[in-house]
């Protein structure tokens, strides 16, 4: 029997073509400028990785708001439209270019939380998020710090 010559024969290990990199990419938008930059950051990943890329919008609870009688789940919902539409609008601009393969999804919750949920439900190998533009974040923690902290999937912050 002939001695392995190569670092792959003596390890085992052999080199498959198309089975590295991620299969499902979060990103979650708020319409903020910053995760409309992750969202683009992502989708260039997707592209890229022949990913799924899962586009997640985390409609806020408004106690307050909710306690002087607006509406609020109409308002969320129809961002979370609006969301859509800007999404669709900006792969209907590139389609001739190339293609995507995206799904989006609406939940109601705190972001972290929900997030986090959406990410292990999809299986996600990665997660990209805008960088938070609230002064308060700095005090207490913001959702891509909780992301990153929690250290279940590679976090992107895009600034």
């Amino acid at each position: 029997m002939a001695e392995p010559t190569t670092p792959d024969e003596r390890d085992g290990s052999r080199f498959e073509l198309g089975t590295d990199g991620p299969l499902v990419i979060a990103v979650g938008v708020d319409g903020s400028e910053s995760s409309w930059r992750a969202a683009a950051y992502a989708a260039g990943l997707a592209r890229r990785q022949h990913a799924l890329l899962a586009v997640i919008y985390v409609q806020p609870w408004m106690t307050m708001v909710a306690g002087m009688g607006t509406d609020v789940q109409s308002i969320t919902a129809d961002i979370a439209d609006q969301l859509v539409t800007e999404i669709r609008e900006s792969i209907e601009r590139v389609k001739d270019i190339y293609t995507i393969r995206w799904k989006f999804l609406t939940r109601r919750g705190d972001a972290f939380t929900e997030l986090s949920k959406a990410a292990d439900e999809l299986g996600a190998d990665a997660v990209v998020v805008g960088a938070s533009q609230q002064a308060g974040h700095r005090l207490i923690g913001s959702v891509a710090m909780r992301l990153v902290k929690s250290g279940r999937w590679p976090v992107t912050v895009v600034p």
